[in-house]
């Protein structure tokens, strides 16, 4: 199972970038898919997560109404538009897909079963 991970990028305060996570397997359509993200010295965070049909979603309280995640299971593939960007947005973004069942989405690290490899997003004020 492979995650490429995608369209990170060096971008000034208030700007946009969409990050792209491509998945290598079929059984992707119906599985949770999240969006983390991880400075030096922290652990990963939850930042965008969505259920495997796309009609749940959850957003990390800072990012709420500046990002949106999506995904298109003909192409096996979730994103993550993200907009007004703030220099504390800078980070390593990770996706994730869970295999788990029995909820919609997940939002704990422990609970997805596999990675990206992360992509840089540095945000310039």
């Amino acid at each position: 199972v492979q995650l490429q991970a995608s369209g990170g990028g060096l971008v000034q305060a208030g700007g946009s970038l969409s990050l792209s996570c491509a998945a290598s397997r079929r059984t992707f359509m119906t599985n949770p898919m999240g969006w983390f993200h991880q400075t030096p010295g922290k652990e990963r965070e939850i930042v965008a997560a969505i259920s495997g049909n796309g009609e749940h979603t959850y957003y990390l309280g800072s990012v709420k109404g500046r990002f949106t995640i999506s995904r298109d299971n003909a192409k096996n593939t979730v994103f993550l538009q993200m907009n007004r960007l703030k220099p504390e947005d800078t980070a390593v973004y990770y996706c994730a897909e869970s295999t788990r069942e029995g909820r919609a989405y997940y939002t704990r690290e422990f609970m997805y079963d596999y990675w990206g490899q992360g992509t840089q997003v540095t945000v310039s004020s």
